[in-house]
């Protein structure tokens, strides 16, 4: 399975509601956080909602 880093680089007020439960969802709770995750269809689907917030780079 291939896995992605992915990084939090813009904040999450003044977001959508949706948006932010999704950043939650992906584990990132601050600005600069990162977190591992395994590239998923469901994950991927959760990176492309906010995409304008975090970076994503494979491992």
């Amino acid at each position: 399975m291939e896995k992605l880093k992915i990084k939090q680089v813009r904040s999450v007020i003044g977001r959508p509601e949706r948006q932010k439960r999704t950043m939650r969802a992906l584990g990132l709770r601050k600005i600069n956080h990162t977190r591992e995750v395994v590239a998923t269809p469901q994950i991927l689907g959760m990176i492309e909602k906010v995409k304008h917030l975090i970076t994503v780079e494979e491992i």
